[in-house]
């Protein structure tokens, strides 16, 4: 296995938030169903949503940036044991499958009014 791409990202949350209020669909966009909702079935907040967000931002930079990935192909979801990772699908695995990409590990954080992700692409 070796390090196919890394890809970091930090968002501002009053920022993000200021974009999801001024874009009414902007979440439905950018997440799927799954990310926007806790399994409580509560909305998920907009510094969990800000740090999914720079998590995408992340995969994309880790991938080399191509155009055309779509926002909704990579889903962020948490294990049981509360640990990020990514799922795939469509324009995003399309792009990982051609650079060799087999498994992926991702961080999440927000604090101080700032939410980041970094995205390693192994393969």
């Amino acid at each position: 296995m070796s390090i196919i791409g890394v890809g970091i990202d930090v968002a501002e949350i009053d920022r993000f938030q200021a974009a999801l209020a001024r874009t009414p669909h902007m979440a439905q966009r950018l997440f799927n169903d799954s990310e926007l909702i806790l399994p409580s079935g509560e909305r998920r907040g907009v510094a969990s949503l800000a740090a999914r967000f720079a998590a995408k931002e992340a995969l994309a930079k880790a991938l080399g940036a191509p155009p055309g990935l779509q926002w909704r192909d990579a889903e962020v979801y948490l294990e049981e044991s509360g640990q990020p990772r990514l799922r795939v699908f469509g324009t995003v695995a399309a792009r990982a499958a051609e650079l060799g990409v087999s498994s992926w590990h991702v961080s999440l954080s927000h604090d101080a009014g700032v939410a980041s992700a970094v995205v390693i692409a192994e393969g």
